[in-house]
């Protein structure tokens, strides 16, 4: 079974420092649709949350990369779903009423390879995946995740800011 290990944001008030994504640990949230995360600076537009699989965090941690929750840039970790095999247009279910669709592969950006002291490139394909919500609700640590719908669309990533 799929689950949600990990939830993170960034306060709209926090200071950045510079050294790392500002990210807090969240055990519940709720997402709001077309938003992100309640209370999320980074909420809006169509790349609303980072979203990664457990099993990349692990691999790009066993590498040398920095990959505590909200390290990688990523606001949520799922365990059991390759989350990077999915593509854009898949809509994925967390708990009982949250619902998101992947819009695009993250590809990391100067502010990751500012905070890793990596090339994002040393990460292609393990980054995760940009999403919107499309229905909100409230999540927590543990919740069931599911694919609701699976795209075969494959689309090239994309080289714009992936900025947390």
């Amino acid at each position: 079974m799929s689950e949600l290990v990990s939830i993170v944001y960034k306060p709209k008030l926090a200071e950045p420092n510079g050294t790392e994504y500002m990210r807090v640990m969240l055990k519940e949230t709720v997402l709001i649709p077309d938003y992100g995360i309640v209370g999320d600076a980074k909420g809006g537009g169509k790349r609303q949350l980072n979203i990664m699989s457990n099993t990349a965090v692990e691999q790009l941690a066993a590498e040398g990369f920095s990959a505590k929750p909200g390290q990688l840039g990523e606001q949520l970790i799922l365990g059991g779903m390759d989350v990077d095999a999915l593509a854009p247009g898949s809509l994925i279910r967390i708990g009982e009423d949250a619902c998101v669709e992947l819009t695009e592969p993250r590809t990391g950006c100067g502010k990751f390879e500012r905070y890793q002291g990596k090339s994002p490139l040393l990460a292609a394909g393990r980054l995760g995946m940009m999403a919107r919500v499309v229905a909100g609700g409230p999540i927590a640590v543990g919740d069931a995740v599911v694919v609701i719908e699976r795209t075969n669309e494959v689309t090239e990533p994309s080289r714009g800011r992936d900025a947390g």
